[in-house]
């Protein structure tokens, strides 16, 4: 089963500085049939202006992953890190016991557009914890990429928590196939593009909710990129 969370039925914060779409419930924006997909809890698309970003905020019991997707997102917290996350780049940090953090754009100019998903953790109580890492262009292009896994096989990030996140950046009339084992549940979420997932278009910011489904294919009608979520 194949459920479609249209990009326009998001929640809209837009605060000037900041637009962000909200595919779960966050801050402000609230619909109780949109709390989350399984250990899914947050999927928001922000674009933050030029010099503008997020102060300094707490946060707690959370796997926190940014993924940058034009710009450059400037990233430092309590724990003594500090990084720069442009394209390519993911990030994941360890909310746990607490941790404080801020997010700004790096640029004077240009708008920084990301994606900020929150995982929840296995269980409460983590060290709070940072881990950033580099994936190039191919290793997208027209397959799946593991980025994050709760065991970090394949060079991917580390979450705490029985999920996986593959990337892929698909051509125009390519596709890529992903077998979801039995019990197993899968988020997919369009960034950009548009694609056909098991013969439903989804278009960007557009993400489905699938279950009971063992084979999921994504085939793109234009050049894409989409983030799909294994998820128990």
């Amino acid at each position: 089963m194949i459920t479609i969370r249209r990009a326009d039925e998001r929640g809209l914060s837009n605060l000037g500085w900041l637009d962000s779409r909200h595919t779960f419930s966050f801050s402000e924006y609230y619909d109780p049939k949109h709390m989350g997909f399984q250990t899914l809890r947050v999927i928001n698309d922000d674009r933050v202006s030029p010099a503008s970003g997020f102060g300094t905020h707490p946060h707690k019991d959370m796997e926190i992953l940014s993924y940058v997707l034009e710009g450059a997102l400037e990233h430092k917290d309590s724990t003594g890190t500090g990084s720069v996350i442009r394209p390519g780049d993911v990030q994941r940090m360890t909310a746990g016991t607490g941790v404080t953090h801020s997010e700004w754009n790096h640029s004077k100019t240009d708008a920084v557009h990301f994606l900020q998903i929150w995982i929840l953790p296995d269980r409460k109580g983590l060290a709070p914890g940072y881990e950033q890492k580099r994936f190039e262009p191919e290793e997208f292009r027209n397959r799946l990429r593991l980025v994050a896994s709760n065991d970090g096989r394949e060079n991917s990030l580390t979450v705490h928590q029985d999920a996986a996140l593959y990337v892929t950046k698909l051509s125009g009339g390519k596709g890529v196939v992903h077998g979801l084992a039995t019990g197993r549940h899968a988020w997919v979420q369009v960034a950009r593009g548009s694609v056909e997932l098991n013969g439903v278009e989804l278009d960007g910011g557009d993400g489905a909710a699938v279950t009971e489904e063992a084979r999921l294919e994504l085939v793109a009608t234009s050049e894409a990129e989409v983030l799909l979520f294994d998820l128990v």
